[in-house]
């Protein structure tokens, strides 16, 4: 089930798996967004996805958000029995994101951010199969998805090492709360969840670049939900449970 407005400033898309939204609940959703309609004004074409799933053993919904913004996406999620309160924590966890990435736009001057965006692309090892890559979304194939995608491992697990760098608070949890792996998986699980919504106009590497601040985001906001995803993707790749430890 699907429901979208593409004449909203802020384009809205919101799916459904295992249970159905009334339209009260579906206007209660779009107007929960206006300020952040506002904040992504000066954004072009900025794209709302909103996935929501009912877990019947749980009783609970799951509510995952994508904020498409160009070349960078915002990605939060958050579960719980009534499912627009799990939707409004995911709309203050995207509005606190969106204010760090404005403030990092400001405090680079845009000279700079240009020569960056052009020396600093994610390349890969190997080029991918995109028609692979297709297919596996198409057929819901996790470990498929990571093998076609694998000559993007390495170049990855390298941009998350620099990115983490960045923050020594945050660097210091390596190896504790979290490994470098865990985030990369992180990365590819959403950029799975994300892939038929991903910005065409931009490079395959830019775009999982802009996905490793959310997914670092992620895994320290809800530790144990992410790491279990994590556990369960490796588990369908056939990947031993053991974790590094850097």
């Amino acid at each position: 089930m699907r429901h979208d407005d593409p004449s909203e400033p802020l384009r809205i898309e919101i799916d459904t798996h295992e249970c159905d939204l009334s339209p009260d609940q579906v206007a209660m959703m779009q107007t929960s967004v206006d300020t952040l309609t506002k904040a992504v004004g000066n954004f072009p074409k900025p794209n709302l996805h909103v996935y929501v799933e009912r877990n019947a053993r749980t009783n609970e919904y799951v509510v995952k958000t994508s904020l498409m913004l160009g070349n960078r996406t915002l990605v939060a999620s958050e579960h719980g029995p009534v499912v627009h309160a799990a939707y409004e924590k995911c709309v203050r966890v995207l509005m606190d994101e969106l204010k760090d990435f404005k403030d990092r736009l400001g405090n680079v001057p845009e000279r700079q951010k240009n020569v960056e965006s052009t020396r600093n692309t994610l390349e890969p090892t190997a080029d991918p199969d995109l028609g692979s890559v297709d297919a596996a979304v198409a057929a819901g194939d996790y470990a498929a998805f990571r093998t076609a995608l694998q000559g993007y491992e390495e170049p990855l697990r390298d941009r998350v090492g620099r990115w983490l760098q960045r923050d020594p608070a945050v660097n210091g949890q390596v190896g504790q709360a979290f490994t470098i792996a865990d985030v990369v998986e992180e990365v590819f699980l959403d950029a799975f969840e994300a892939y038929d919504r991903r910005p065409r106009e931009v490079r395959f590497g830019e775009w999982l670049d802009g996905l490793i601040d959310a997914a670092v985001k992620e895994l320290l906001r809800h530790p144990a939900d992410e790491l279990e995803n994590i556990s369960m993707a490796r588990s369908l790749q056939g990947v031993p449970a053991t974790r590094e430890e850097h």
